[in-house]
């Protein structure tokens, strides 16, 4: 029996649970498939967006190690990493970091996440040993954020095994503070999503892990029998396999943080496979929420009470299952305002045979799947991972932007139509509600099949658009410049809190320009397992004039008119613009 998503509305999350099939040992992934929506004719519109591949070029060579070459015998080599654009030195250039991982039978040589400093001049330069970032194991997210105010973005990187955060000391290097700060692991367990938020608006940066799996490598159940996709013997899970749970940490302002899971009510909610964590103000009423994509389960999204407790409403607020009311295997989360009401929407990626979701906020935090009306479920042929709404062509309509992958790379050899490498895929907005497909037309950066995971997006040269870096399993990363015709407008916007964490992380701001009101947000983590460049950028089409209003995570909110076009402008809580610190388009 199939439930409308309608239908759960007055049930809890618990129930909705226990309506879905039963799971048994040896299943792998949620099998809801969308029919894709018939296509219509090619607008005809120039795309002035152009992204081409200079990964290699700029000095980014080293390959990210993840499982297998050819074959995967389990899980945990399949799901892979994210990636982070970083001002580390606070030059005002964003750095790369990229996480890796490994494979069963040992670390290749090269196995190791890396640190790439900006050269200023299209290439980069690895730092990852001068800076203390060499390490070896099964990584899978980054977020970014200065959990001790001191100006400088610190790391925190989750692992099968234990998470690490890294304190950022301000010279160029990193020390690993996980146990000082109170953040081990025992037992093991497989960290998925992070974000840094301040949930209790006391200035100190937080932090939200989601955990996939419980996973053993000597208990683990063997690729084949029922473990098996469209027939074919593949790895076996998420589905089958125990779930893992989520935490949350108070930051205690020293340096330390207290896991506050339970009388937070973090622990209560229904286990699921946790995946990308976005942390966001969604019903705009001033305090942060959480958002977790989850593998084959329900999707969590924690409400934040304003006491230091949440209320999980995934279900209530249309965010957890498909429209048809079933599991999908949530991925990667993409947030911004594709339409322009000023409202903070979401894009979820999901598995091959079902469509992207695109989920519409009313500015309450209820959401509408509007994955068909908006033309986005063309698309179901990939597995997609990283994912963004983000303005490609400067046009001040945000598109989005997904990145692909298969997780079963023998399927290919009897299902070619299942590739193991596919494109990436933009979404022009056509500004009417609606989405066109492009992959040729957006350049050879995006058309080019790899096998992706993560995907970050900002602007690493300074000139004005926006670039996308890209993890690739077992290959180099990417890096897709974006060679941007025409003479579009654009403005950036960077926060730096007072009273608020100095990231400004929570921070919603609002731009208006030419009849528009665009919104976005600062957040640690979005994309999969991914970090964005912190500077919010926003295309003005041909508006020469903006107006912006900025809610701190404070709870103060601050409006700045008539802001020059085409440049950086640095606002800083209480105080307004301030010098941009080592900002240069040249």
């Amino acid at each position: 029996m199939i439930y409308s998503r309608r239908s759960f509305m007055g049930l809890s999350l618990g129930s909705a649970i226990a309506l879905s099939a039963p799971r048994l040992i040896g299943q792998t992934v949620a099998t809801h498939q969308a029919t894709p929506v018939p296509r219509q004719a090619p607008s005809g519109r120039p795309f002035n967006a152009h992204f081409v591949d200079i990964g290699a070029a700029a000095g980014l060579t080293a390959p990210t190690i993840y499982g297998g070459l050819e074959t995967n015998k389990y899980i945990l080599e399949s799901v892979g990493c994210g990636c982070a654009f970083i001002d580390y030195d606070n030059d005002g250039w964003m750095d790369i970091f990229l996480l890796c991982g490994t494979r069963l039978d040992g670390a290749p040589d090269d196995a190791t996440n890396r640190l790439y400093k900006n050269n200023r001049d299209g290439t980069f330069t690895d730092v990852t040993e001068k800076a203390g970032l060499h390490a070896t194991g099964w990584a899978s997210g980054v977020c970014i954020g200065d959990y001790n105010n001191d100006g400088f973005e610190d790391l925190f990187c989750t692992y099968f095994g234990q998470n690490k955060l890294y304190r950022n000391n301000g010279d160029g290097t990193f020390t690993d503070v996980t146990q000082a700060a109170g953040l081990t692991n025992d037992p093991t367990r497989w960290g998925a999503g992070c974000s840094f938020l301040d949930y209790n608006r006391d200035g100190h940066l937080d932090l939200f892990v989601s955990n996939y799996v419980h996973f053993n490598l000597e208990h683990a159940p063997p690729p084949g029998g029922s473990c098996n996709w469209k027939g074919i013997p593949v790895e076996c899970g998420p589905l089958g396999l125990p779930t893992g749970h989520h935490s949350l940490y108070r930051n205690n302002g020293d340096g330390t943080f207290t896991d506050v899971s339970q009388q937070a009510g973090i622990a209560q909610a229904t286990k699921c496979y946790g995946m990308t964590v976005v942390a966001a103000d969604l019903d705009e009423d001033g305090w942060t929420d959480i958002y977790v994509a989850c593998d084959s389960t329900p999707s969590l999204l924690f409400m934040n009470n304003h006491d230091g407790t949440f209320r999980e409403e995934g279900v209530l607020r249309g965010v957890a299952l498909s429209d048809d009311g079933e599991e999908q295997a949530g991925m990667g989360v993409g947030i911004g305002d594709y339409d322009l009401e000023g409202h903070l929407d979401l894009f979820k990626t999901h598995f091959a045979d079902d469509a992207n979701a695109l989920y519409h906020n009313d500015g309450k935090g209820n959401f509408d799947d509007v994955t068909s009306s908006s033309r986005v479920g063309v698309e179901t042929r990939y597995v997609c991972w990283g994912a963004g709404i983000v303005d490609l062509d400067n046009d001040g309509h945000p598109d989005l932007f997904m990145v692909t992958g298969n997780v079963y790379p023998e399927v290919e050899r009897t299902l070619p139509q299942y590739p193991k490498k596919g494109p990436r895929v933009v979404f022009r907005n056509l500004g009417n509600g609606t989405f066109e497909e492009l992959i040729d037309a957006a350049g050879p950066g995006v058309a080019q099949p790899h096998c992706s995971r993560g995907c970050a997006f900002g602007d690493f040269d300074n000139d004005g658009d926006i670039d996308i870096l890209v993890i690739n399993l077992n290959e180099n990363p990417s890096l897709l410049r974006n060679d941007l015709a025409g003479k579009q407008n654009w403005i950036k916007v960077k926060l730096e809190g007072v009273k608020s964490n100095r990231s400004a992380i929570g921070a919603r701001v609002l731009a208006r320009y030419g009849g528009k009101t665009q919104a976005q947000c600062i957040v640690s983590q979005s994309s999969f397992y991914s970090s964005n460049d912190p500077r919010l950028h926003f295309g003005l089409g041909n508006s020469t004039s903006v107006a912006v209003e900025v809610h701190w995570p404070s709870g103060l909110v601050e409006s700045f008119k008539s802001l020059p076009v085409n440049e950086l402008i640095t606002l800083k809580e209480g105080l307004g613009p301030v010098p941009n610190r080592g900002w240069s388009k040249t």
